[in-house]
């Protein structure tokens, strides 16, 4: 928004929010605004009247009119952002440079006031804040059909089996031997420096830290899952580039991109189809999607028409069209089966463009609706793959998804996502009643090692193509690198493995004791969790796809389970009492001082600030409790 302080906020978000799960950059925020009012940083907001506050920021918009004054306002969010100590000096000017142009331009087209701004600042007295404001798409008033329970297929029925891949993060700086504990927001490149005797080095294949991966690992992924198949086809759900955000270029990212297509055209074969979905680490600066109304040099038509050229062996004309359109488009997978390609960055919180306007951008779910009608008429069934998981986007939009998912959930089969780097899923109920489950969104675990991971890769197994197919995911599996064995080969003299194995690290039917994946199986295995403390000890290890180095309990388990049911943002005080929990797990929250200062600005508690807000609390206390 039109602030100095908040421009430096958002400018160092990339730094710290998108290099990690999304749900995490809340804290990021809170950390920031805690940060400001302590004395040692010199100033507090608190300490302004409203008039000064509203006096000071029409300033501050009348500055950005000139062009001078940008460089000014750029100058000061660099200094902000190292005297905070937000990341390195080089690192804070390099992000502010690269930030400057698009996010001023953003801000000069935004619609938001000062009093708003002022609101967030000194309170709700001063202003109200509304950034995202509600709104609804339209649904086509053809009544919704009678839902038939989905039945498990006849034994012996066909299947399909779909790679699916998210979150590659490949780092052409990746250097063997560099340090992986480095003071940057990525480390293991050729400028993060030696490791001194207490640090440790990145390792061949990878490096359990904030790391990313290697190319030859990313090309030893590939060529294991070509012996492994064959696929019916592949869903590829972005997250190309590696977490460097303070210092990329767009000939860079297309560079990155085209690289990777390439690689995975070239180990799965012409023969195998991948339908793509844009991630947020595509573009530059990261985040960055301006809706299409933004033209010329400032859109990004550099990003989608390089992708439109890369993915043409895939993709049919029509969706090309949509592709360079906005980042989405449809494709049919079989007979009966469709897939929609969401572009998820129009939900992002962390996309700094929807300041100038929220409501449904690109008109994407206005056109998944028609789709999914179009649909329902002619008797297909469905797959929806993106990015981020629709949990964890805007309120508004996330609502109006949940509301489309509700009205289609005959037709909407499967719902496919990564971006968190964890395997897990989110629950979606009927909204009459909030119990009957009636779909999941799969997460699908990273290809990346950030932050401490194995290297990992997703098999679903979904319900074939034969009439009367419920198209429904059955089962999956994740396959991964074991970085403490491939580095370390006893037959090699310590020295890495040459030719490493990728292994199953589980299926999901077996490991759980399920018959299907289908939304009462995945409900039922929530509730397995809540009773079973041992089941859910063996999903957290799973989730960190077999490498995590302390167990889940109290506070932690309920904040895990409220996000495996919330498909959409919700209070969790009422996810804490629908679970059994009766809000005695998560006490110290209610009046701690990250949720006062949510509700001080305004933000009820049925709000996505304040749900994650008590995330990060419930994650602080079950830290102290564990340490």
């Amino acid at each position: 928004m039109r602030v100095l302080i908040a421009c430096a906020l958002l400018l160092a978000w990339p730094l710290l929010g998108s290099c990690v799960p999304a749900r995490t950059s809340e804290q990021t925020r809170l950390v920031f605004v805690e940060r400001l009012n302590r004395p040692d940083v010199g100033f507090n907001w608190r300490n302004i009247t409203c008039p000064v506050c509203k006096v000071l920021f029409t300033i501050l918009d009348i500055a950005l009119l000139s062009d001078v004054n940008e460089e000014r306002v750029a100058k000061a969010v660099g200094e902000v952002c190292i005297r905070l100590h937000l990341a390195d000096e080089q690192v804070c000017r390099q992000i502010t440079e690269l930030f400057r142009d698009d996010f001023i331009l953003a801000l000069q087209e935004s619609l938001l006031w000062p009093s708003e701004a002022c609101a967030i600042l000194v309170g709700p007295s001063c202003g109200k804040l509304d950034i995202y404001a509600p709104w609804n798409i339209s649904l086509p008033k053809v009544p919704k059909p009678p839902v038939t329970p989905p039945s498990p297929p006849k034994p012996g029925s066909p299947q399909s089996r779909v790679l699916f891949l998210t979150d590659v993060h490949w780092d052409k700086e990746y250097e063997v031997g560099s340090s992986a504990d480095c003071k940057d927001p990525l480390c293991c490149r050729n400028d993060s420096g030696s490791p001194s005797w207490r640090r440790r080095e990145a390792g061949y294949w990878g490096t359990y830290s904030k790391c990313d991966l290697p190319l030859w690992t990313v090309e030893n992924l590939l060529e294991n899952a070509a012996k492994a198949g064959p696929w019916d086809w592949v869903y590829w759900t972005g997250d190309i580039p590696a977490h460097n955000v303070w210092s990329q270029t767009r000939k860079q990212q297309l560079s990155e991109l085209t690289i990777i297509t390439r690689l995975i055209h070239k180990h799965l074969g012409p023969n195998v189809t991948v339908y793509p979905a844009v991630g947020n680490h595509e573009s530059t600066p990261v985040n960055s999607f301006p809706p299409p109304f933004i033209h010329g040099n400032r859109s990004s038509s550099w990003l989608y028409n390089t992708m439109a050229e890369e993915w043409a062996p895939w993709l049919p004309e029509q969706a090309l069209k949509t592709l360079r359109y906005g980042g989405f488009f449809t494709v049919e997978v079989q007979p009966g089966l469709r897939v929609v390609s969401l572009n998820m960055n129009f939900c992002a919180r962390e996309n700094f463009w929807l300041m100038v306007n929220s409501t449904d951008p690109a008109n994407q779910l206005q056109w998944l609706v028609h789709i999914l009608q179009d649909s329902e008429d002619k008797g297909e069934k469905v797959h929806i793959i993106g990015h981020i998981p629709p949990g964890l986007c805007l309120g508004s939009w996330s609502w109006n998804y949940y509301h489309i998912v509700n009205r289609y959930e005959s037709t909407i089969s499967g719902q496919f996502f990564g971006h968190t780097h964890m395997d897990e899923f989110q629950m979606f109920y009927d909204e009459a009643t909030m119990s009957r489950p009636l779909g999941v969104a799969f997460i699908a675990p990273s290809v990346t090692t950030y932050v401490n991971l194995n290297p990992g890769y997703r098999v679903y197994y979904v319900d074939g193509s034969y009439k009367g197919s419920s198209r429904l995911v059955l089962d999956h599996e994740t396959y991964i690198l074991n970085l403490t064995e491939a580095n370390h080969s006893p037959g090699e003299k310590g020295g890495p493995e040459k030719n490493p194995t990728w292994t199953l690290l589980y299926r999901a039917t077996e490991a759980y004791g399920l018959t299907t994946l289908f939304p009462s199986d995945c409900d039922g295995l929530m509730q397995t969790f809540l009773k079973d403390d041992k089941i859910f000890q063996k999903f957290w290890y799973l989730r960190h796809k077999g490498h995590v180095s302390e167990p889940c309990h109290e506070t932690c388990k309920t904040t895990t389970l409220c996000f495996l049911r919330s498909g959409r943002y919700d209070e969790l005080e009422q996810c804490d009492l629908v679970h059994g929990f009766g809000g005695r797990l998560s006490p110290g929250c209610q009046k701690n001082p990250l949720l006062t200062f949510i509700q001080k600005v305004g933000l009820k508690n049925g709000s996505l600030s304040y749900w994650l807000g008590f995330k990060v609390c419930l994650m602080m206390q079950s830290a102290d409790t564990e340490s």
